[in-house]
């Protein structure tokens, strides 16, 4: 269980949905300020940026992956793109304080040390960690050293790898993700089993970070078990930038937390038991004894006497060979059901 200052997270609490604004901001501090809106509005728990200095995340030859290619400026190097979809300190200060002025979390992943501490000196409560840093070893060390809750994402790893990490963090509560890191994942790969792997192995405290398109099979997630979902969110998939086409509008946003909350109601308590609902259906949709003809008062009542049918309102049909042979104490009418009061 993470227990934060106004939220639990736990296999027993409400789904704790992340709207990932990811860089689709693209800089632009009044855009970002637009997707808190949304996200708020759609009843995300927490909108999480990216906290990152190009400088430290990236070299400045390094190439891009080959999705941020298609969508991003052609022969640009991957730090050059960053490098425009950072946010300054200041802006940080101001997007913290407009979540809290809006009524939803403020969370970002840290990308480098510096950008870890200053996080925690903002006073963010959760660190979200990307799968690309869970074999980061001394950027985890830092992060165990804070003690802060952690979310940790687990794309392109191994159990063991997995493992390691998990050890590292032991000053942490922690939530793993189980995540496939490709963006839009195709569905034929996403693997939502794993998330029930993740539980044999550490615990239940897993959940699931989407990149499909679409809302499915996040919605899917929750029914097997994940209690926290991430899923990237845009406000229009047509602007630049290397996440916007494999994002949520801010109408699918909102669809997705509501069958999201739908899902999690439908799941229930693990008890099977009749409802109070299904107790008015009982009598209408079951069968009781009935007679098949007159009996008259005094007559043993045969097999050829009795029924099976609807309605429920008589003796139940399991008791069928306790009615043979016992005797009518009034005249009982055809297709009435039987009761215990009717025979002697």
């Amino acid at each position: 269980m993470i227990v934060l200052k106004d939220r639990q997270i736990g296999p027993e609490q409400p789904v704790f949905i992340i709207a990932e604004a990811g860089v689709n901001h693209n800089g632009d501090l009044q855009l970002a300020k637009k997707m808190i809106d949304v996200a708020a509005a759609a009843g995300a728990d927490a909108i999480k940026f990216q906290t990152f200095k190009a400088e430290k995340l990236v070299t400045r030859n390094a190439p891009k992956a080959d999705y941020q290619k298609k969508s991003t400026e052609t022969g640009e190097s991957q730090f050059a793109m960053l490098k425009k979809l950072e946010l300054s300190e200041q802006d940080h200060y101001e997007l913290f304080a407009y979540c809290q002025a809006k009524g939803i979390r403020f969370m970002s992943t840290p990308f480098d040390e510096e950008s870890l501490l200053f996080l925690h000196s903002l006073g963010v409560e959760l660190f979200k960690i990307s799968s690309g840093d869970l074999n980061n070893q001394p950027f985890l060390h830092k992060i165990n050293s804070l003690g802060k809750p952690v979310i940790l994402s687990t794309g392109m790893a191994n159990l063991s790898e997995i493992t390691e990490a998990v050890q590292i963090l032991s000053n942490c509560p922690l939530v793993l993700l189980h995540c496939t890191t490709a963006y839009p994942t195709p569905v034929e790969i996403v693997n939502l089993r794993a998330i029930n792997l993740l539980q044999e192995k550490f615990g239940p405290m897993v959940g699931y970070s989407d990149h499909t398109l679409g809302t499915e099979v996040a919605v899917a997630a929750v029914a097997l078990g994940a209690f926290v979902i991430e899923k990237h969110f845009t406000m229009d998939k047509n602007l630049p930038g290397p996440d916007q086409q494999a994002s949520l509008n801010p109408e699918e946003l909102t669809l997705m937390v509501r069958q999201i909350r739908n899902v999690e109601k439908a799941l229930g308590n693990k008890r099977k038991e009749c409802t109070e609902i299904e107790t008015a259906n009982k009598l209408v949709a079951r069968k009781s004894i009935v007679s098949s003809q007159f009996i008259p008062s005094g007559v043993t009542i045969r097999e050829d006497m009795i029924a099976i049918k609807r309605p429920g309102t008589g003796i139940e049909p399991g008791l069928y060979s306790k009615v043979i042979g016992r005797k009518a104490k009034v005249d009982i009418a055809p297709d009435q059901p039987l009761t215990w009061d009717m025979l002697e």
